[in-house]
């Protein structure tokens, strides 16, 4: 053996050869749909944590005078401000509903492969469905 990584590469067959194993698969192998929801929720909470950063800046201009909130009303209503908040409304709600099932997840509840399978596709139909509502409601 060269180095400790070699000894830790060592393992037994069932019939007590040595053989040589892998320290972990590839990532190719484990990635799942899960395991893209989980990233996901991750992702939504950093940005959520930059679009309460964006409202906090809309507040303090709406409360320092009429030019600071022209300047933040003005970025706002760019399509790159549209579409910031359109993100951010959207990751609100899917932080939101993956929020919701991991607290029937931590009741002991939904962990029945089929009820997980259908709950990814609630998650993700009710997070279109939410958002484009509030869009609706805020525009009219």
């Amino acid at each position: 053996m060269r180095d400790i990584r070699d000894a830790q590469m060592v393992g037994r067959t069932s019939d007590g050869r040595l053989v040589q194993r892998p320290l972990s698969g590839h990532l190719t192998v484990y990635i799942n749909f899960d395991m893209v929801m989980s990233v996901g929720h991750r992702v939504t909470g950093c940005a959520i944590a930059v679009g309460t950063i964006v409202m906090v800046w809309f507040l303090v201009a709406a409360a320092s005078g009429e030019a600071a909130y022209a300047n933040v009303s003005w970025f706002l209503r760019t399509p790159i401000g549209y579409l910031a908040l359109f993100g951010w409304t959207a990751a609100l709600w899917y932080h939101y509903c993956v929020g919701i099932r991991h607290l029937i997840w931590d009741s002991g509840r939904m962990y029945d492969m089929p009820t997980v399978d259908r709950s990814r596709f609630v998650i993700l139909g009710a997070t279109a469905v939410l958002t484009l509502l509030t869009w609706l409601i805020a525009l009219s």
